[in-house]
C-alpha cells in the first residue's frame, strides 16, 4: 500500500476511533491535525483528512484549504463523521458546503458518529437543546433523516453510531 497519513480532528472521540480503525486498516501514520504541518505531510502520497461535522463544516479542513496549492498533486480523501445518519442527499450537500474552488475534486466520504450531550460543551449543548426544541414542534412524518435520529436520541440518551464499516468505501478508493 501506498504511503499514507491520516489527520484527524476530534472533538467528542468519534473521528479519532474511526482514525484509529484506518490507521489499522492501512498501516498510515495518525496525526491529529492541530499538529500537523505542510512539511510533516508532504513526504506522503496519500492524505486522509477527517473531521466532525459541525454547523455543516469539517472540522480540520481549513488545513487542507491553506495547504492545497502544495498538496494538489496528493491523493487527497476527506471523511467526515457527524451524529446524522447517512442520507445520500445530505452528504451531496455537505460535499457542495465544503468542496469548493481547489478542493472541490476530493472524494467525500461520511461515517455516522456519535451523540453524547453530557459530555458536549456548554454552547453545543444549549445548540443542540434548542435544535430539538425547534424540531419538535414539527410534524414527525416530515422529519428528514437527521431530524429523527436528533430526536430519537434526545438530550438524555447517549449514542454510538461509529461502526469500521462505514469505513469501507473509503478504504476501497484508497486502494483502487
Amino acid at each position: 500500500m501506498a504511503n499514507g497519513i491520516i489527520l484527524y480532528q476530534s472533538k467528542y472521540g468519534a473521528t479519532k476511533k474511526y482514525a484509529d480503525w484506518l490507521k489499522e486498516a492501512t498501516g498510515f501514520d495518525c496525526m491529529e491535525t492541530k499538529k500537523a504541518t505542510l512539511a510533516a505531510v508532504e513526504p506522503y502520497e496519500t492524505i486522509v483528512l477527517m473531521g466532525g461535522v459541525y454547523a455543516s463544516g469539517v472540522a480540520g479542513l481549513s488545513f487542507l484549504k491553506k495547504n492545497i496549492t502544495a498538496l494538489k498533486e496528493k491523493r487527497l480523501f476527506l471523511f467526515a463523521s457527524g451524529a446524522s445518519p447517512y442520507d445520500e442527499a445530505a452528504i451531496e450537500q455537505g460535499k457542495a458546503h465544503n468542496l469548493k474552488g481547489d478542493l472541490a475534486g476530493i472524494p467525500f466520504f461520511y461515517g455516522q458518529g456519535a451523540w453524547n450531550m453530557a459530555q458536549m460543551t456548554f454552547g453545543d449543548r444549549t445548540l443542540c437543546k434548542l435544535l430539538l426544541k425547534m424540531v419538535a414542534k414539527q410534524d414527525p412524518s416530515t422529519y428528514e433523516p437527521w431530524q429523527k435520529a436528533l430526536m430519537e436520541a434526545g438530550a438524555d440518551t447517549v449514542c454510538d453510531w461509529t461502526d469500521k464499516a462505514n469505513l469501507e468505501p473509503l478504504l476501497a478508493a484508497i486502494n483502487g
